[in-house]
Order: C-alpha cells, then sequence, then structure tokens
C-alpha cells in the first residue's frame, strides 16, 4: 500500500501490529488493541484505503460535472473513462497496486458504453446501481444461509481462507455479522437511488449518487471492524502449512543423514 492506502498512525503504533504497550497497560487490553490495529490495517487494504476511494469517485464526479454544465452525455461520458484509464496508468508508472484500480476502470467503462448506447445519462449509472443492489442481495442472504461473503473476501487478507467456518466460529459469527450489516446498508442506500433512477432528474440522481459514495461504505467498514476487532484472533492458516512443510523438510533432512539410508 501506498502512503494513502494505509491507515493513520500514532507515535508507538504501527498498523500491523498496533500501538505499543505503555507501561501499566494489561496483556488483555493490549492484546485488543493489536488485534483492531490488524483489523484495521487489513481493512485499509482490502477496500483500497482512501486513496482507492477516491479514484472510484473521481470518474463518477467528473461524469455529473460536465453533464451538469452541458448536458452533454457523449463528453461526459468520455471524460470519466478517459480519467479511469489515466489512474490506473500513474498506478502502474508508480508500480502501485492496481487491483482496485482495474475494477474501478472495469465499472466505468461499463458505464460509458451504456451511456453511449442508450443516449442518457442515466445510463452512465445504472450498472453500477444495479451491481451495488446485488451485492446487497448477495451479503444479506450470504449472513442468513450462514455463509457469509464477507468472510470469504476477507479470509485470504487474514490468512485464514476458509478456516474461520468450521475451526473458529467466534469469526465466523462475526463475519455473519458484518456482512448482515453491509446488506442492510447497500439495500437501504439503493431503496433510496431506484425511486430516483425511475422518476427524477439524471442529474439530480448524479449527485446523489456522489452524496451516497462514501457514507455508506464508511458506515460498512465501521461495522465491519467493530465486529472483527471484537472476534477471536484469526487462524494463520498459511503459517500452519509452512510450518508443516519446514517439519516434513527437516524430518527428511535427518532420515537421509541416519547411518544406512
Amino acid at each position: 500500500m501506498t502512503s494513502l492506502d494505509k491507515p493513520p498512525t500514532t507515535p508507538g503504533q504501527s498498523p500491523a501490529h498496533g500501538p505499543g504497550r505503555s507501561q501499566g497497560q494489561g496483556p488483555e487490553s493490549g492484546a485488543a488493541a493489536d488485534q483492531g490495529a490488524v483489523t484495521q490495517a487489513a481493512l485499509f487494504d482490502a477496500f483500497g484505503g482512501i486513496r482507492g476511494t477516491l479514484e472510484t469517485m473521481l470518474p463518477g464526479l467528473l461524469f455529473v460535472m460536465i453533464y451538469t454544465i452541458n448536458k452533454d452525455v457523449k463528453t461526459s461520458a468520455i471524460a470519466a473513462g478517459a480519467v479511469a484509464v489515466l489512474l490506473v496508468i500513474v498506478r502502474l508508472l508508480r508500480k502501485d497496486t492496481v487491483k482496485h484500480a482495474f475494477s474501478g476502470v472495469f465499472g466505468v467503462g461499463v458505464g460509458v458504453a451504456f451511456a453511449l448506447f442508450t443516449g442518457s445519462a442515466k445510463g452512465f449509472y445504472l450498472p453500477g446501481m444495479i451491481y451495488g443492489a446485488g451485492l446487497g442481495v448477495a451479503f444479506t442472504l450470504s449472513a442468513l444461509v450462514g455463509f457469509p461473503l464477507l468472510g470469504v473476501v476477507l479470509g485470504p487478507v487474514f490468512r485464514e481462507n476458509m478456516s474461520w467456518r468450521t475451526r473458529n466460529p467466534g469469526r465466523k459469527k462475526a463475519y455473519t455479522k458484518a456482512s448482515l450489516a453491509w446488506g442492510i446498508i447497500f439495500l437501504a442506500k439503493y431503496a433510496i437511488l431506484f425511486p430516483l433512477y425511475w422518476w427524477g432528474d439524471a442529474t439530480q440522481l448524479g449527485w446523489l449518487l456522489i452524496a451516497l459514495k462514501l457514507p455508506p461504505m464508511v458506515l460498512a467498514v465501521y461495522f465491519t471492524w467493530v465486529f472483527l476487532a471484537k472476534a477471536p484472533p484469526p487462524i494463520d492458516v498459511i503459517a500452519e502449512y509452512e510450518a508443516e512443510e519446514a517439519a516434513r523438510k527437516a524430518a527428511k533432512a535427518a532420515a537421509a543423514r541416519e547411518p544406512g539410508a
């Protein structure tokens, strides 16, 4: 992550390991602080951090600004697509991670195609709205059936993969609560937006989309942090696998050194 992707730190604190323990701080409170800091850093990495969020907002903001001024769908769509591609190029030149930038440019590209095909500014927003509403349904259903989608997404980030399903019930419960929170927040957001899409003005819809881009995401990430910071720590299955591999190699080497081997 670049400096813009990382959560802020205070003296004696690192994003990966949490605040240093001061004198008189108990081991339990120190462990809780460490867990909270690790969770915070992992969430920043998973969701792109501040920079990634701003990059996803910029093309849409440019589109609605240009459309508000000249009502030209084609110019607005091309400008939004161009700035999305430019953001990816900048990341490539800086050798930064591009996974969030590529997903953003794909979404903008689909929106640009819809806008140009339909000749309507609302067409630029429709694919993203359908995708967001679909995510809301997916998060909600996954929580209700006991296979929380957020655990699937964040498991590799925490190096626990899918171990939370069978070996860490406290983590599974936290992922279920967090997934349900994401689902409810997303569904509430698009319950506001879709009526405006059908019956409202394209300019009003664009500005409301920009206004609702960040707050629901921040709220969902906050709930995720709250639930996971209080959950049991993840089981590092990657470290377990590496330790087993090292033990097998050591045993093999020891057997090779035995007389008569």
